[in-house]
């Protein structure tokens, strides 16, 4: 891992961001605001939040297909009492569990746009807002060039297949070989848990609709500046992705973190975790070098927009929530 930059850069604020208190000001009469403030208080917030930074020549837009909250024993590791307690502690505790965002990141030069993992799509929590995302951005999925997917679970390509057909068909894809071995084999399906089931199904059905497909063996370069992270434990190919230019850089750990649990503890897992031996090894090598590097790093299931540090803390390793608007 190279010597990462220390700040992120904004190029945009959060939709959230405008309005409140810019209807003072005089723009407004008193009473005018405070019934416009009102009206706004009463309306369904239904805005897809989005947040840029720029990397050297690229921008990063960190997008979100939506939320799942997992159930406190979903994290092997700890009790769920345990689990439950950290999570009110850091005030991220819902009452059937812990709140996942499904954070997706669209990456741009201003010649090709890779998108990083296409979301659930529905098929956990409330999910299925990433085409809304890609909408409020001007694109649709035919304006993707390509699509690196980080494993092949069913919340990070659950968005590749929409009604039985390709929903990407001017993209490029790129999977860790292991995965689609691993994912792809009868074997494998039959013995698994229920609720594998569905990723498995997902997989066969986007290895036979992208006739595109590349998969990728080992750490390579998918194009100048953007290249592939083995980070392989969570799944057999499990991998991450680095953008890097300028003197800047940031990667995309996919699951290797997860809300409450990490980076404290290396010994607290997921249930869908499938060789959890090789994730802790994984996570006892990535978090104390993403610590001491400074690693700008960009998390899947992490408050939205995912993008934070590893920090060591008094001897201990905890989540450093990034800065990204309104950065120099």
């Amino acid at each position: 891992m190279p010597q990462l930059s220390r700040r992120a850069f904004a190029g945009a604020l959060p939709l959230g961001l405008i309005g409140g208190s810019l209807l003072g000001g005089g723009l407004l009469g008193d009473a005018a605001a405070r019934a416009a403030t009102q009206e706004a208080a009463k309306a369904p917030v239904a805005m897809n939040p989005f947040a840029q930074i720029r990397i050297g020549r690229f921008t990063v837009t960190a997008l979100t297909d939506g939320y799942a909250d997992m159930p406190y024993d979903y994290f092997p590791g700890r009790s769920a009492p345990e689990v439950e307690r950290a999570a009110s502690a850091q005030f991220t505790a819902r009452p059937s569990g812990v709140r996942f965002l499904f954070n997706q990141y669209l990456v741009e030069d201003g010649e090709r746009r890779i998108l990083i993992d296409a979301g659930a799509a529905g098929s956990i929590g409330q999910t299925g807002q990433l085409p809304q995302a890609l909408a409020a951005l001007g694109l649709k999925p035919d304006k993707i060039d390509a699509v690196i997917v980080t494993h092949m679970h069913q919340d990070h390509m659950g968005g590749l297949v929409l009604g039985g057909k390709n929903n990407y068909p001017g993209a490029e894809l790129y999977i860790d070989r292991r995965d689609i071995t691993h994912w792809t084999d009868p074997a494998k399906r039959n013995g698994a848990p229920e609720y594998l089931q569905t990723s498995f199904r997902m997989a066969e059905e986007v290895v036979r609709l992208y006739p595109r497909l590349q998969a990728i063996d080992g750490e390579r370069e998918i194009m100048r500046g953007v290249s592939i992270v083995d980070l392989t434990g969570h799944t057999p190919g499990h991998i991450g992705v680095r953008v890097e230019d300028g003197g800047k850089s940031m990667i995309m750990v996919s699951d290797m973190i997860f809300p409450v649990v990490h980076p404290a503890a290396t010994d607290v897992f997921f249930l869908f975790e499938q060789d959890r031996a090789a994730a802790k090894a994984m996570r006892d090598r990535f978090f104390p070098r993403a610590a001491s590097e400074g690693a700008l790093i960009a998390a899947t299931h992490m408050p939205f927009p995912g993008l934070g540090r590893v920090v060591a803390d008094h001897g201990e390793m905890r989540w450093q929530v990034a800065d990204w608007a309104l950065q120099d």
